[in-house]
């Protein structure tokens, strides 16, 4: 897991990157660039959905452990 520090430096920086894409765009039509800027923007989402795993991580704990207790007050559920 990266600190959330790095996943935002990353963001910041291609988001500059999409910006500059745009506007090479803005200013004529090009199908490399085009690809490059979808290409950027899967990489955007990716980089939100590790930042979002990370903060849930924070908060709530690792995903496994959260599903052992959740197994655990199940059965204790089901012996009351």
């Amino acid at each position: 897991m990266r600190p959330l520090q790095e996943i935002h430096a990353e963001i910041d920086r291609e988001s500059a990157r999409r910006a500059g894409l745009w506007q090479a765009l803005s200013q004529a039509h090009d199908p490399a660039v085009s690809t490059e800027l979808k290409a950027v923007n899967v990489q955007l989402d990716e980089l939100w959905h590790e930042h979002r795993q990370t903060r849930a991580t924070m908060r709530f704990g690792a995903r496994e452990a959260i599903i052992v207790r959740a197994r655990q007050e199940e059965r204790l559920e089901r012996a009351a």
